[in-house]
């Protein structure tokens, strides 16, 4: 890992020194969503606040974070070409991590919730675009969500590393993730609290690895 991710990792566990077993974890998941963003796409599901976090996490991939993360010389050449209007869209776009939060698909989930098994949502959703290489990033504060828990086997069948992000036991999600983010909480609203600068650090340290000088 690049030195300043390195930092970015330290400074998390020191403002969080409970968490601090989690620092394997964080390594791992860094380098699977860095693999993922390189090579294929980053998957994001969960249920009420951890729907939303799903939406924060590719809001913060898919365009700069702490960086500005501009395209690179051949993607504005190609841009160029168009005139004043290619300089314009390549002066200000910026590179983006490939991600799908899979929460978005508002009208197939409900019509997959009114014709079909709505424990099977999100299963449906990752066995639709999920391709090999892939990672699927799945919320479930107890661990315990079966639609969840339903998308991680889905992923896992077709070759998508499972990072689950849950409160401290890991519910029974933990028997099909790759990697376990159990943060140091058990209620709701606590493990959500912790969460979010959890996956703060994660865009933040991506970012670096991909973007970062």
């Amino acid at each position: 890992m690049k030195d300043k991710t390195l930092v970015y990792i330290e400074e998390y566990f020191s403002r969080f020194p409970q968490a601090e077993y989690l620092k394997k974890s964080v390594a791992e998941t860094i380098d699977l969503l860095c693999g993922a963003a390189r090579n294929a796409k980053i998957l994001l599901c969960g249920n009420g606040g951890s729907a939303a976090d799903c939406e924060h996490v590719a809001g913060e991939l898919l365009k700069g974070f702490e960086s500005e993360r501009p395209l690179s010389d051949e993607k504005k050449d190609a841009l160029y070409s168009f005139g004043d209007k290619g300089k314009y869209v390549a002066d200000n776009l910026q590179q983006g991590i490939c991600c799908i939060p899979l929460v978005s698909f508002s009208a197939a989930a409900t019509a997959f919730l009114n014709d079909c098994k709505p424990d099977l949502l999100f299963a449906q959703l990752v066995n639709s675009v999920a391709k090999r290489g892939d990672v699927l990033l799945a919320f479930s504060t107890s661990g315990n969500s079966e639609n969840v828990i339903n998308a991680a086997i889905a992923a896992k069948a077709n070759g998508v590393k499972v990072v689950a992000l849950t409160g401290k036991s890991g519910g029974k999600i933990k028997d099909f993730a790759d990697v376990l983010l159990n943060v140091p909480a058990e209620k709701t609203y606590l493990v959500q609290e912790m969460h979010l600068p959890l996956y703060h650090l994660l865009c933040h340290a991506a970012e670096s690895e991909l973007f970062g000088e």
